[in-house]
């Protein structure tokens, strides 16, 4: 992975309650726009760009891994199918194989070694 496009973007939390979440995060100085806890995706932009990134989970499942998931942005989509491929060929789990995602996105994901969730986008 030569590619200097490569950079992080991005933290997303699985929130089993949103609004205790929001709330939380609140009360360190984050803000969110009013009635950010009936979306289905909130973020909050931190100091240096990396956005903090809310989901809400309602399905109670233990999922076997963690609920955080880290965000690259790929540059384009070449980048989101090289990286994969240099992830995976690597050794590292491929979790979602590069797909042209319906909001618009070239997306992937991969699991780091511990299982957290890392999405690759462009």
């Amino acid at each position: 992975m030569t590619d200097s496009t490569v950079r992080m973007d991005a933290i997303g939390i699985s929130a089993t309650d949103l609004t205790a979440s929001l709330a939380f995060y609140r009360l360190l100085g984050l803000t969110f726009p009013e009635g950010a806890n009936q979306l289905p995706h909130v973020e909050a932009r931190l100091p240096g760009g990396i956005r903090l990134m809310f989901d809400p989970d309602s399905s109670g499942a233990d999922h076997g891994r963690g609920r955080i998931a880290l965000a690259f942005h790929c540059g384009d989509a070449a980048g989101v199918d090289a990286t994969y491929a240099a992830l995976t060929d690597a050794g590292h789990h491929g979790e979602s194989k590069p797909w042209d995602a319906v909001w618009g996105q070239r997306y992937a994901v991969v699991h780091d070694p511990d299982g957290n969730q890392v999405d690759l986008f462009a």
